[in-house]
């Protein structure tokens, strides 16, 4: 097979083609980047794509925050968290110097009604400020220049709601108000999918939409399948359908198990699962068996073992992994079943790489 892009490799993976070596790519946590800055072994401002050769770049996402006006306000704040005030009317404490999930603390939104009142208004016409134009054009230029594939990335409804009244209040309206939830869904469809027209049509198209939708946590996702299908699915549905109308794949990346949700996600139009994290529960093995003939996977390489900077072990898990997956047929894309930690050796990763995306010769 004759040398490939990178574009081609992620492109091809993405529509289960053959491919000469496999696309690869990653995240780095903030720790990690300063460790490695720190280390010698990147500079002050070195892009990290370019620095592992990685096969893809993605713009940054819409800002979907209700009140755009709304100037975020200090609550509280103490030596290693701060606690603030956003325009969804939503108290989230963070830390101030380490990478970590927001704490939910309070939000005005609890019911429909708060939904109704505060929230809906600002998000059913198109305003510009929310597009990041100048981002995506200059990304987009860049992945032509190198050969890269180039995608949209942001966040579907289910990211979208819970930062507005929080997991449980979502949760509990599904229950007891699955109107108001659906509702919540497809009003995040249409915002989004009104605001990509506008980009698109003004910057072109992406190569590919990545959605980030952390539906999951250990072993069970937030939602049945049935609850999943009638609130949260009508919504992928109609952005999915909108990625597939302009000749778009779909990745979908969810932290925690939702293996149960999968048939769903496949029935809305996934085309590839990201992140499969495997202390959570997920085998991506076990789910290409039922599915790696309708979609390609990204990920599911364990971050435990990455971080024992063992080579041996990582070539075991690459090897336990990734040849079912391509001898059936499938696509695969490289990639940690999360981010990198800073217990990852720079040249760990490196050799993570440069070594895994070979694994194609190897079989």
């Amino acid at each position: 097979m004759n040398a490939m892009t990178h574009k081609e490799r992620f492109l091809n993976a993405l529509n289960r083609k053959p491919v000469d070596q496999l696309p690869c790519g990653d995240g780095l946590w903030g720790e990690t980047h300063a460790r490695y800055i720190q280390e010698g072994h990147l500079r002050t401002g070195e892009d990290v794509c370019t620095h592992f050769d990685m096969s893809w770049r993605t713009a940054d996402w819409l800002i979907s925050v209700a009140d755009f006006d709304f100037k975020d306000k200090v609550i509280n704040e103490t030596e290693d968290t701060i606690l603030k005030l956003n325009g969804n009317g939503a108290q989230l404490r963070l830390w101030k110097a380490r990478s970590g999930t927001p704490e939910h603390v309070d939000f005005a939104v609890k019911e429909r009604a708060a939904w109704e009142d505060t929230i809906k208004p600002h998000l059913l016409k198109v305003d510009r400020r929310r597009i990041p134009f100048e981002n995506y054009r200059l990304r987009k230029a860049q992945s032509a220049k190198e050969q890269r594939a180039f995608g949209w990335a942001g966040v579907a409804p289910f990211e979208l709601i819970h930062p507005v009244c929080g997991h449980e209040h979502m949760l509990m309206g599904m229950a007891l108000d699955p109107d108001w939830v659906l509702d919540m869904a497809m009003t995040y469809a249409d915002f989004t999918i009104m605001h990509l027209e506008t980009l698109f049509a003004e910057e072109g198209l992406p190569e590919f939409m990545w959605f980030y939708e952390d539906m999951g946590f250990k072993e069970r996702p937030f939602m049945s399948p049935a609850m999943y299908e009638a609130l949260i699915m009508p919504g992928h549905k109609k952005l999915f359908d909108y990625a597939h109308s302009k000749g778009l794949k779909v990745v979908v990346h969810s932290c925690g198990f939702v293996e149960p949700l999968v048939p769903g996600l496949v029935a809305a139009g996934m085309d590839c699962l990201q992140a499969m994290e495997v202390k959570a529960g997920m085998d991506m093995p076990r789910i290409a068996k039922q599915f790696g003939d309708r979609i390609s996977f990204c990920g599911n390489l364990d971050i435990r073992i990455l971080a024992t900077n063992d080579r041996a072990l990582i070539d075991a898990e690459l090897n336990r992994k990734i040849p079912p997956i391509l001898k059936m047929g499938s696509g695969f894309i490289l990639h940690s079943d999360h981010s990198i930690p800073p217990e990852v050796d720079h040249d760990t990763l490196h050799w993570f790489f440069d070594h895994g995306r070979r694994i194609t010769e190897r079989i």
